[in-house]
């Protein structure tokens, strides 16, 4: 099976390749996909280590709940949009509390939108997430299930991250994420940033408020420009700039730029 989700990954970014040549699209920086590729290849070597990290630790809490949530069609497709919940949460968290910020910036700092940005992930950040469900799995829903239903989710969030695929109608804002919707997620103009949280679904960020379409070109990237295209900076930079005092998230950046 994970071969399998592998060939659908490595065929989409071949692809998106082929595509982009043929349009003659810019939507790739081989410096950008190569530090990409270094973040990619640290979070491999980590994945045994972070995945049992999630096991033991959910799995650990699940001694602690407080309900027993019998494992039937119902509970499995309650347990995928408690799992959104949470990721919803937890990313929104990720931008307007500048610690967390630190470690989800290396996503966002890149200045280009394809699917090798998809994997463009905190070595840090994959330790912390899981802990966002704690709650849920004392409530009585199944670690396993969670655990599942955030990978199922991931792996739909590699294909939103995507020019080739453009706004899809009436289906924009509905009910799913689309690439249009995650485009705007990555964009550094004031009326994208802190928008379009979901994961695979769109429809908590219409409930609080949080949605935005995309209407104008996204400017991909953060609001300080360039950042740097070496994984490790990229990875702990933000963290040692917040310990030195000097960080902020973007909303503060925007918010000060016009007052001065």
């Amino acid at each position: 099976m994970k071969l399998i989700f592998a060939g659908f990954v490595i065929l989409a970014l071949f692809l998106e390749i082929i595509w982009s040549q043929a349009k003659k699209k810019e939507v790739f920086s081989s410096r950008e996909s190569l530090a990409n590729l270094g973040i990619f290849i640290g979070n491999t070597l980590l994945k045994p280590l972070s995945l049992a990290w999630k096991y033991f630790a959910l799995g650990w809490v699940e001694s602690f709940q407080f309900l027993s949530i019998p494992t039937n069609f119902f509970t499995i497709v309650l347990t995928f949009l408690v799992t959104e919940f949470g990721f919803y949460w937890y990313h929104r968290l990720s931008h307007e509390v500048p610690l967390l910020w630190t470690l989800h910036h290396t996503h966002h700092s890149g200045m280009k939108m394809n699917l090798s940005t998809a994997v463009r992930l905190n070595w840090i950040g994959t330790f912390l997430s899981p802990l966002i469900y704690v709650p849920f799995v004392l409530l009585g829903f199944s670690a396993d299930l969670i655990i599942v239903s955030l990978l199922v989710n991931l792996f739909f969030q590699y294909f939103l991250h995507t020019e080739a695929v453009r706004k899809l109608g009436y289906l924009e804002g509905l009910f799913f994420n689309t690439p249009s919707a995650h485009r705007v997620h990555h964009g550094s103009n004031e009326k994208y940033i802190d928008k379009n949280y979901g994961g695979m679904l769109i429809i908590f960020d219409r409930l609080f408020g949080t949605y935005e379409p995309e209407t104008e070109k996204v400017t991909y990237g953060v609001t300080t420009g360039f950042y740097s295209n070496n994984p490790l900076k990229l990875n702990f930079q933000p963290i040692i700039d917040y310990i030195r005092g000097n960080w902020k998230r973007e909303k503060q950046r925007i918010k000060e730029g016009k007052s001065n």
